[in-house]
């Protein structure tokens, strides 16, 4: 089975290697990712300008552009025979309200929009403590081939979120959950240069109990079906 492997924070990341060796595990992924990172672009595509694609190696091409350009060329010009569309292990988490501002969500709704189903991963980041990724593509395997055994849904695909654990704990319960509707405290400050920035705290967001954000922040991985169509 072949997959098309895509991300938001570009070809060279780390946590789009791990998705790649828990895709390994159970078919033949191609990789499909932009150059730079797009962290937030949401699902901006290229319109009227050339979208540049380099060929790396023989299943890894890099392209000039954002996450849906890459899932559009990805599968109209590299892998049109792809079963399904996997976008990440994105560093940060895609939270709730956060799944309509990321690139790498938005890399899954585009396939979702023309017939393939998809799956985006996203990993929770605590502000002083290392992602261990090896550790994060032992816990998408089984994920990932869960998923891949349900029937296909048009129009449904899955948004998957890790927690961010400490390196001795144990491995982490699966949970199905639906996405939490509150979406980041807005807190902006100013700065003489640059004007507004914002800065709102994503620790204090309001937590839905048993939804995605609830289920993320208390040390689960989180996994939720979303129907775009």
């Amino acid at each position: 089975m072949k997959f098309l492997v895509t991300n938001d924070d570009g070809i060279d990341a780390a946590g789009l290697a791990a998705l790649v060796t828990a895709a390994e595990k159970i078919g033949d992924p191609v990789v499909v990712a932009p150059a730079s990172p797009q962290s937030g672009v949401s699902h901006a595509v290229t319109w009227r300008e050339g979208v540049k694609i380099e060929h790396r190696s023989e299943k890894r091409f890099v392209v000039h552009g954002t996450p849906a350009d890459c899932t559009r060329l990805g599968l109209l010009r590299v892998v049109p025979d792809a079963k399904w569309v996997g976008s990440g292990i994105n560093h940060g988490s895609n939270l709730g309200a956060d799944m309509y501002y990321s690139g790498t969500v938005a890399a899954v709704r585009e396939a979702v929009l023309h017939g393939w189903p998809g799956i985006a991963v996203s990993h929770y980041y605590k502000a002083g403590s290392e992602y261990d990724w090896d550790r994060a593509a032992t816990w998408v395997g089984p994920i990932l081939s869960e998923l891949l055994a349900r029937p296909i849904e048009p129009g449904l695909f899955y948004n998957v979120n890790l927690p961010h654990l400490p390196g001795k704990a144990g491995e982490p319960e699966v949970v199905w959950c639906e996405l939490d509707p509150n979406p980041l405290p807005l807190n902006y400050r100013h700065e003489e240069e640059s004007g507004l920035y914002f800065a709102g705290d994503y620790r204090l967001r309001e937590r839905t109990p048993g939804a995605d954000v609830d289920v993320c922040f208390s040390g689960s991985i989180a996994v939720t079906p979303v129907r775009l169509l």
